[in-house]
């Protein structure tokens, strides 16, 4: 092997390390330690001391405390540590931190995370990068930090962090109460607690359309900033306590079909959705759906009609998703004859990360006009806060409006 073919081998194998090494969110996620286990005296000196170290050179980002769809503060911070540190046989590294809130002080959290690596050519550039992340309420914090390595040399650092919403929003029922500290979760499709549901006046019936796709339409994979807000959302419909039966049918424009339903159901099956959801197979099209020049157009057109003229009644009906940007929309003379008959309300939640990208009416919004239906814009977490607590009100007035005209009409 000539000297420059030696040297473009070891320069890919230090990029390739490189890539691996940075740690994106959930990748190597940092676990809480167990009560049982107890942190040895070194590395408890070392969180104690609240020093600066750099005998394992390092350089430690934090993170702001930022509000996410899920209604909870997420924080932590970014490391990135020179390849050159690194260099030599087979290593792990080890961080181990706490965290600390004003108003319970005496009582930290403790998390780490153990990071392998893998052996590192001698003359390898550039930097590792790694990630850690952890969930918390409102309030101050203060975080101690190290990482170290089999040589226990010791990287350490600390730093305040307050997460606060502004005073506008200060009426949002965040997920997390004020001073909490939680591991950021692996899984979004966990099992809901039940609700208590008052029998009187009767539960009321709510349908969900959701369109399960990507943010980017040619997305090659759905990622969890696709799914986050369009769970949270079914989950705050899902514990209102007005709230009794649910009907919900997730699926995929892509793909064109349904990939989930469930139907007058007590509660959401969460854990069966996330099944589903993850089957989705983005890029991948039956033939004959590929035949239809205006396939998605057709496979919406069906869904909306089969699903207004189905033989349940809700009380209200929900469509969510991204932007449904498709060549054509839905014709009108299509939807009209169903429209007529809609005595219920219909809402469209669009949840939109790019507003000044995509500022126009998609083909979704075109279809709920004709139900009458009212059309909620999501691009940050306080517009899906507000937009449900507002769907929840009208339909809870539609249903006693509708009540009061029957009585009346006796």
């Amino acid at each position: 092997m000539s000297a420059e073919t030696q040297t473009r081998s070891r320069a890919s194998r230090a990029a390739i390390l490189s890539s691996v090494l940075v740690c994106p969110a959930g990748l190597w996620a940092q676990s809480p330690m167990d009560s049982s286990l107890r942190i040895n005296a070194t590395d408890l000196a070392v969180l104690e001391a609240r020093e600066t170290r750099k005998d394992l050179a390092c350089t430690v980002t934090p993170v702001k405390p930022e509000l996410g769809f899920d209604l909870r503060f997420h924080t932590g911070f970014d490391v990135a540590v020179p390849l050159a540190e690194l260099t030599g046989g087979e290593n792990q590294l080890t961080i181990l931190f706490r965290v600390s809130s004003d108003v319970h002080k005496d009582q930290p959290h403790y998390f780490v995370q153990h990071i392998h690596v893998p052996s590192i050519e001698d003359d390898a550039k550039g930097d590792a990068n790694l990630h850690g992340a952890v969930d918390v309420g409102e309030g101050s914090y203060h975080i101690d930090w190290l990482m170290r390595d089999r040589a226990e040399r010791i990287c350490a650092f600390n730093w305040d962090s307050e997460a606060s919403l502004p005073v506008k929003d200060k009426q949002m029922e965040l997920t997390l109460a004020p001073g909490s500290i939680e591991p950021t979760a692996k899984e979004q499709f966990t099992e809901e607690p039940p609700v208590e549901r008052p029998q009187n006046p009767a539960p009321l019936n709510i349908k969900v359309l959701v369109n399960f796709s990507p943010q980017l339409y040619d997305a090659a994979a759905m990622r969890p900033s696709d799914t986050m807000a369009l769970v949270t959302m079914l989950r705050r419909v899902s514990r209102q306590p007005q709230f009794g039966k649910f009907s919900l049918v997730a699926f995929n424009i892509q793909e064109q079909r349904v990939v989930y339903r469930q139907a007058n159901a007590d509660k959401i099956d969460f854990p069966a959705l996330g099944d589903a959801v993850r089957g989705i197979k983005l890029g991948t099209v039956d033939v004959k759906q590929l035949a239809k020049k205006h396939g998605e157009m057709e496979f919406l057109a069906d869904l909306i009609k089969r699903e207004m003229a189905g033989a349940d009644h809700p009380d209200a009906l929900i469509f969510a998703g991204p932007k449904l940007m498709l060549d054509d929309s839905v014709p009108d003379d299509q939807l009209r004859p169903f429209a007529t008959d809609v005595d219920f309300p219909v809402f469209y939640v669009n949840y939109n990360l790019y507003p000044m990208d995509m500022p126009w009416k998609d083909s979704m919004s075109h279809a709920v006009k004709l139900f009458r239906g009212t059309e909620y814009t999501i691009t940050r977490p306080r517009d899906l806060w507000f937009a449900v607590t507002e769907i929840v009100s009208r339909i809870v007035k539609s249903k006693h409006g509708r009540n009061s005209t029957s009585v009346s009409s006796q």
